[in-house]
């Protein structure tokens, strides 16, 4: 958590401090990329800056804050509170997460290293995908994912799939199955729901 707004310093080390975390206040964009690194989240909510650091490392980010460009701001009614506030501030977030955020890039900018056409959207955490043949068998550590299900698992959303599959490997664990299938999958899915 953090801003480059020393303005804001106060109040963002006092929310911080109520999560227990502590504020990155800086306008050093080398010191945000490191610490993103070091942290790896599972998504970044943050300014076109962090897009293009999330793009590098590969992490989803949903530019909700400025600065920015490629974005939409309409001036129009904007209520932050209330049912009508509810719509306005899920299409603040929806928005950058499902629109690709310069998919009119892919075509003007095809030869660059981030909008070429193999880099995919950047909110979807930029990683490019090469063609190669797809592993009978995916592992992580101390279990074996079979292939169908880690087919299944990309179908989560992925801003909420790394916490998917550290759930499943967890329960696979527990349950002492080493090899995950989609039946363990959605095993897991069912333990964690309750």
């Amino acid at each position: 958590m953090g801003c480059y707004n020393r303005e804001y310093a106060r109040d963002v080390r006092a929310l911080a401090k109520d999560y227990g975390l502590e504020a990155l206040i800086t306008d050093d964009y080398l010191l945000v990329e490191k610490t993103i690194e070091d942290l790896q989240p599972e998504m970044i909510l943050g300014t076109q800056m962090e897009r293009h650091i999330g793009k590098r490392l590969g992490i989803p980010c949903a530019v909700i804050s400025a600065p920015v460009h490629v974005q939409d701001f309409p001036a129009r009614y904007s209520p932050q509170m209330g049912f009508e506030g509810a719509n306005v501030l899920f299409d603040t977030w929806i928005h950058p997460l499902v629109m690709g955020l310069e998919e009119h890039l892919l075509h003007m900018f095809r030869d660059d290293f981030e909008f070429n056409d193999a880099a995919g959207p950047s909110h979807h955490g930029g990683a490019v995908q090469h063609s190669k043949p797809e592993p009978e068998v995916v592992t992580s550590d101390n279990v074996i994912w079979l292939s169908d299900a880690e087919r299944e698992l990309k179908k989560i959303p992925f801003f909420v799939r790394g916490k998917a599959r550290r759930n499943t490997e967890f329960y696979a664990a527990e349950k002492g199955v080493s090899e995950i299938s989609v039946d363990t999958l959605y095993e897991a899915k069912a333990h964690f729901a309750r």
